[in-house]
């Protein structure tokens, strides 16, 4: 049996994943721009940022 310490270290992935939550939200957001308008892009998109809001809110 391997000893715990004969691992490296796991990879810190927080900015990759940072980055590609932009990416998605990004293209969620036009592809709803295009499909039902400015307006619904721009509510949803509002509804996001008070989650995020909330969220952090909540871990201070």
């Amino acid at each position: 049996m391997r000893e715990p310490h004969d691992r490296p270290a796991a990879p810190n992935y927080t900015q990759a994943c940072i980055v590609m939550f932009g990416v998605n939200l990004a293209w969620v957001l036009m592809a709803i721009w295009a499909i039902w308008g400015l307006i619904a892009a721009a509510v949803l998109g509002w509804v996001v940022n008070k989650v995020i809001d909330r969220i952090a809110a909540t871990r201070q």
